[in-house]
C-alpha cells in the first residue's frame, strides 16, 4: 500500500487529490474520488455563471441537487451537505475549489465562509469537510480565516517564486501545476519534470507538503511524482474520462479520442488554456496570437481591459455548444495527458489500478537498476 505524507494528513487510502475542474461541475465525480479513497474536490466557481453562462451554472446545481433560485451561498450549503451525505458511510474525505484572484475576492469570502458555517453547524462534517483548496490567486490574508476555522490549506501555484508565497502564507499543501495540466494553465510554461522538484527543494519541510498536478495519468506518473520528491498527485483529466464524471459525454469522449500532439494552447477566462486539439481550437488559437499575444509571449493581460471581447465570446460559444452537443462548434479543454488516456474506468477501478502499478515500479525499480 502507497502511504505517503499526504495520506497520513488527510486520512485518505491513496496519495492522489482529484482537481477542482472549475468552473464546470463535478459534483458526483467528487463522490466518486472521495469514496474510492482520494481527495475529492468540489468546483464552485460556476456557481458565478449564472448569468452569463447558465449551461454551466445549472448542471452545477443540478447535479448537486440544489435549486437554481437559491443565492450562491445556499446553493454550496446544499451541495456541500450533499457531499458530507453521500461520502460518510466510507470516511470520504473532499473540500471546496474557490478561486481567489483579486476580482472575485468578495466571492471567495462568501464560498469560504459558507464552507466555514456548514461545519459549524454540523460538527460531523469535520471528518469529511476537511480542506479547503485555493486557486487563481494570492494566498496571502486568506490563511487566518482558513486555517482558523480548522481547515486543511492547498493552494496550487505554477512556480517556485509563487511557491515561497504560500510558505510565507501558511499553507499546509503546495500544489505544484506543470504546464502540461487542462484548462487553466500558466503566462510562464514551465513543465513537471522541473517544476515538481524545484518547489520540492525550495519549500517541503515538516510543516509543508508539495504535489505535484499537470501530466499525472497513472501508476507510472504516479511513481514518477513521489520519485521527484512530492507527497502525492493531483489529477483532472483522467478523472474526467470516468463513468462518474460530470462532464458532457461529447467532452468525456473527445478526450478518449485525442491523439499525438493532442491538445494547444490558447485563451482562456483567466488566461493561458489548455485546449483538445480541433479546428475549432486551431481556429481559437489563432485568433488569440492576434488580440491576446501575451497567452504566448508570457506577458498576462486581462478580459477586463480588453475592448474587444471577441475572444471570450468564441470562448462561451464553444463550451456551450460542449453542452448542447454540437462537435462543429464545441471547444473542450484538457491536459496533455488526454493522449494516453483510452479508457472510461469507474473511478475506484482507476485508482486501484494506478495505485498497484505506481506499487510495482516502486518495489521492483531497485531490482532493475541498482546492483
Amino acid at each position: 500500500m502507497l502511504k505517503t505524507r499526504l495520506t497520513e494528513l488527510l486520512g485518505i487510502k491513496y496519495p492522489i487529490m482529484q482537481a477542482g475542474m472549475g468552473p464546470f461541475s463535478n459534483n458526483n465525480l467528487c463522490v466518486a474520488a472521495a469514496n474510492a479513497g482520494c481527495l475529492g474536490l468540489l468546483s464552485t466557481s460556476g456557481l458565478f455563471n449564472k448569468d452569463d453562462q447558465p449551461w454551466i451554472y445549472n448542471a452545477f446545481c443540478d447535479t448537486g441537487e440544489a435549486n437554481r433560485d437559491d443565492d450562491m451561498a445556499k446553493v454550496l450549503a446544499t451541495v456541500l451537505k450533499r457531499t458530507h451525505r453521500l461520502v460518510k458511510d466510507k470516511g470520504g474525505v473532499f473540500g471546496p475549489n474557490v478561486m481567489v484572484s483579486a476580482e472575485l475576492k468578495d466571492k471567495a469570502n462568501i464560498m469560504i465562509e459558507t464552507a466555514i458555517k456548514v461545519r459549524e453547524e454540523n460538527p460531523e462534517m469535520k471528518k469529511t469537510l476537511k480542506v479547503m483548496y485555493t486557486s487563481a490567486g494570492d494566498p496571502m490574508g486568506w490563511g487566518e480565516k482558513i486555517k482558523g476555522a480548522g481547515f486543511i490549506w492547498v493552494h496550487i501555484i505554477p512556480s517556485v517564486k509563487a511557491a515561497m508565497r504560500c510558505k510565507k502564507a501558511g499553507v499546509d499543501v503546495i500544489v505544484a501545476s506543470g504546464h502540461e495540466g487542462g484548462f487553466h494553465t500558466h503566462w510562464e510554461p514551465l513543465h513537471s519534470m522541473v517544476l515538481f522538484p524545484a518547489v520540492v527543494d525550495a519549500v517541503s519541510d515538516a510543516k509543508t507538503l508539495v504535489v505535484g498536478g499537470g501530466g499525472v495519468s497513472d501508476g507510472k506518473t504516479l511513481a514518477a511524482t513521489l520519485a521527484l520528491g512530492c507527497d502525492g498527485v493531483l489529477m483532472g483529466t483522467r478523472f474526467l474520462a470516468t463513468q462518474e464524471s460530470d462532464f458532457p459525454a461529447l467532452w468525456k469522449q473527445s478526450v478518449l479520442d485525442a491523439q499525438d500532439r493532442g491538445t494547444l494552447v490558447a485563451r482562456g477566462y483567466v488566461g493561458p488554456a489548455r485546449w483538445l486539439r480541433t479546428p475549432r481550437s486551431e481556429e481559437h488559437a489563432v485568433n488569440t496570437l492576434k488580440k491576446s499575444p501575451g497567452v504566448f509571449l508570457g506577458t498576462p493581460d486581462s478580459y477586463m481591459t480588453m475592448e474587444d471581447t471577441s475572444l471570450i465570446d468564441f470562448e462561451n460559444e464553444s463550451i456551450k455548444a460542449v453542452y448542447e452537443g454540437n462537435k462543429e462548434k464545441a471547444m473542450m479543454a484538457a491536459g496533455e495527458a488526454a493522449q494516453r488516456i483510452n479508457d472510461m474506468p469507474k473511478v475506484e477501478d482507476l485508482v486501484k489500478a494506478m495505485a498497484k502499478e505506481a506499487e510495482d515500479i516502486i518495489v521492483n525499480l531497485p531490482k532493475k537498476y541498482v546492483k
